[in-house]
């Protein structure tokens, strides 16, 4: 029975997709007499947490007396935008609470279980705790580290080509499939591709999910060259887009300033970041869009800006989409381009995690084992 509760609250959290970054997503259900007379979600950011929405659901709150609670993440226990959860749950006088995932929060992290266990509250951990942490690996990280978490996504075809001999790409994978990376979309925060991608698609980066939540579209573009033209730009007063860039070189100062007032008056923001090798230092990026809150992104880019990517070590997912189809030709696009690696030990490791088959095509889920997880 404690099972099919937390798997209740488990699906009540994911209603808070897209609605709640860079807040974790959480569910609670309040069972008395093995019957669940309210449940709740942290449905959006600011509001209410799941534990005081389940509380506010009741029919009467004395009802809440004696009663458990399933809660997919350890109740919060400091004064954020709500006050902390514990109090509350401690106030309506529920006798036992079973908790999912542990908060890795430094202001939580194991403090909400010990206030609940100091009230004379029984409280037993880790229940479906897999299934739990699996909804929020993007705030862990986040929430840990302070910078985003990097899902990168790609379609290739069979024989590993994202793209034909003339550079054309759509559509490689199916209806189906691009209706899941438009979830996937909602769900992140931020969207980044690199120039090459903005001068050869002229891409929107937007969310088309009815109600869905436009990301932040991130362009990687170490020379300003974006078009003042593009999609991206045009609608920079609409929908959110950063641009990142490097200091000029002396000799191009005046066309990059002037490019970037430009830029800016049309909305865009330009974010300049700290330079490797004549590119951008992702690693500086994603700190630098940690601090504006930005605790995922989804890393649309092409072959290079992916290789770099993974050579920064700011990957954390792989979502790789196969369709049944075959491009042959040598040397053509592929989903990871640079010099790569001279011995096959020093390739960038992967472990599995899910393989769905998606109408006609198969959707391939791997967490990225950088070398310092791997070691």
């Amino acid at each position: 029975m404690q099972e099919k509760y937390m798997r209740r609250a488990i699906e009540l959290a994911k209603n808070g997709i897209g609605k709640v970054n860079p807040n974790p997503l959480v569910g609670a259900v309040i069972v008395k007499d093995g019957q669940i007379i309210s449940e709740g979600y942290h449905a959006k950011y600011g509001d209410l947490h799941a534990e005081r929405n389940a509380f506010r659901n009741l029919k009467c709150a004395e009802d809440a007396k004696g009663a458990e609670m399933y809660v997919t993440l350890e109740p919060c226990c400091h004064f954020g935008k709500q006050p902390p959860c514990t109090q509350a749950i401690i106030e309506h006088g529920i006798r036992k609470v079973y908790v999912g995932s542990n908060d890795p929060n430094a202001l939580v992290a194991g403090k909400g279980i010990e206030q609940l266990r100091q009230a004379g509250i029984e409280v037993e951990t880790e229940v479906l705790k897999d299934e739990c942490d699996a909804l929020n690996p993007v705030f862990f990280h986040y929430i840990t580290t302070q910078t985003p978490y990097v899902v990168m996504k790609y379609a290739m075809t069979l024989d590993g080509k994202i793209a034909t001999r003339t550079g054309h790409s759509k559509w490689i994978s199916g209806e189906a499939s691009r209706g899941r990376v438009q979830q996937t979309r909602n769900a992140l925060k931020g969207i980044m591709v690199g120039i090459g991608t903005v001068l050869n698609d002229d891409p929107m980066l937007t969310c088309r999910i009815d109600g869905g939540r436009n990301p932040i579209r991130i362009i990687c573009d170490s020379k300003l060259r974006i078009p003042l033209s593009s999609q991206v730009v045009t609608t920079a007063k609409e929908v959110a887009t950063i641009v990142a860039t490097i200091e000029p070189h002396v000799e191009y100062t005046r066309f990059w300033n002037e490019q970037k007032a430009a830029l800016e008056e049309q909305g865009v923001e330009v974010v300049v970041v700290k330079e490797v090798n004549d590119r951008l230092d992702l690693k500086d990026l994603m700190r630098q869009l940690g601090e504006r809150k930005i605790d995922g992104i989804l890393l649309e880019g092409g072959s290079t800006l992916n290789y770099a990517a993974l050579q920064a070590g700011i990957v954390n997912r792989i979502e790789a989409y196969i369709a049944p189809k075959l491009f042959g030709g040598a040397g053509l696009y592929t989903p990871v381009g640079g010099e790569g690696v001279e011995y096959a030990t020093e390739g960038i490791e992967c472990r599995l995690l899910t393989a769905d088959k998606i109408e006609e095509d198969i959707l391939l889920t791997y967490d990225v084992l950088n070398k310092t997880d791997a070691e």
